[in-house]
């Protein structure tokens, strides 16, 4: 069997280039319309441009996201970004929209089009249906367990991608309704407010004024969050239902999100490639998954016998790592330049992490500020030359665990 893609998110060109040198295959991206995150730092369409030149350099793929859902109006806007994208050689489009499909068809029609998750296909019939209408690879709707996955793969149909890991909306597949009404912000159109990531209280009408908690404990009083998602221990199983693409969720998400968890990935499906029959989960992913900030990992709708495990306990964040900073270039005398992310102090400890699940630990004693100050003390942003690991690269993160 072949090695499935690995798809990472790229929420602008830094985490862009990142998402490739720590092992995607493949990113995905978007420009400032249409695209389903309008807070992510989408790409101008000269950046856009630029980042086909450096996943193409590196004989990977670029998918545009143009999954938004039209209103009455936007037809001639999204029409005239059709046309501004011809001379932009994206690998593929992601659409939901059958509208916007069709726009795709009339305007470019010799482009590659990807289905959104937000096109909620869950059964075959629908895939037959998409793939008449041209489409190569479909985004298979989150509420699908592994038997359905397998049960709808056909060798002859279109390709089929799932989301392997990142948050999980409280929505059909993502299309929620509840930030446009509590928010006057629709997620359908890229300005979700995360209402189901509030706090909520009761309130009886003749007691007005008093609040009482739905459920309550130390964490807080929460209803809707649910877990994050995390398939890395079931890679095997998704490749034999005939999954092509794997799907890492978080074009918001920090760059040192996208490093450690396209590193983890990359480094299963490379185990998978070498030696399928002896696969097996190496905790060194799992410790890599858990050092980004994140809910408790669930494997959402992927069993028959999982729960939803949308519960109080489920509610709040976990980190056991600050990203603390970015290697730049190599300096004089064995130092590195340093970008500061998070304050570094003398006797810190300090892992350095880069590609292929390179890390080195170290203690942190001093740096030397640009002019040639030493500093025991790196603050945010802040720009030092550091002594660091023998096997450092550019583009290597540094990090401290809790």
């Amino acid at each position: 069997m072949t090695v499935p893609e690995l798809l990472a998110p790229a929420g602008n060109l830094k985490k862009l280039e990142i998402a490739l040198r720590y092992g995607a295959d493949a990113v995905y991206c978007g420009v400032e319309q249409f695209s389903l995150r309008s807070m992510a730092g989408n790409l101008s369409l000269e950046e856009l441009s630029r980042a086909c030149e450096l996943v193409h350099a590196q004989k990977k793929r670029l998918y545009l996201t143009l999954n938004a859902f039209l209103r009455p109006g936007e037809e001639g806007a999204c029409r005239a970004l059709l046309e501004a994208l011809l001379t932009i050689p994206v690998d593929a489009y992601i659409v939901a929209d059958p509208g916007l499909l069709l726009l795709v068809r009339q305007i470019d029609p010799e482009r590659e089009v990807h289905l959104s998750t937000q096109a909620n296909t869950s059964n075959g019939l629908a895939v037959k249906f998409w793939q008449s209408q041209g489409v190569k690879r479909l985004n298979l709707a989150r509420e699908l367990s592994l038997k359905e996955i397998a049960a709808i793969h056909a060798p002859d149909g279109p390709e089929i991608e799932i989301f392997v890991h990142g948050a999980m909306c409280v929505a059909y597949s993502g299309r929620c309704l509840l930030s446009a009404a509590l928010s006057d912000r629709s997620a359908n159109q890229g300005n979700c407010s995360q209402p189901c990531r509030w706090q909520y209280s009761l309130q009886e009408e003749l007691r007005p004024g008093e609040f009482h908690a739905i459920e309550e404990d130390e964490r807080g009083t929460y209803v809707f969050n649910s877990r994050d998602l995390c398939l890395i221990d079931h890679l095997p199983k998704l490749i034999a239902a005939g999954v092509a693409s794997f799907k890492i969720e978080g074009r918001m998400k920090s760059l040192y999100y996208v490093a450690a968890v396209t590193r983890a990935y990359r480094a299963a499906l490379d185990a998978w490639r070498d030696d399928p029959e002896r696969f097996q989960l190496d905790p060194l992913w799992r410790r890599e998954l858990d050092a980004v900030s994140h809910r408790p990992y669930g494997t959402g709708f992927l069993f028959e016998t999982d729960q939803a495990y949308v519960h109080s306990d489920d509610s709040l964040y976990r980190r056991e790592c600050d990203f603390v900073g970015i290697v730049l270039e190599p300096g004089e005398q064995g130092q590195w330049l340093v970008e500061g992310r998070n304050r570094i102090q003398s006797g810190d400890t300090l892992e350095l992490i880069g590609p292929g699940m390179r890390q080195s630990e170290f203690n942190f004693t001093a740096a030397r500020s640009e002019n040639g100050e030493t500093v025991n003390t790196i603050q945010p942003n802040a720009m030092v030359y550091m002594a660091l690991p023998a096997d450092t690269e550019p583009g290597d993160l540094l990090r401290r665990w809790h």
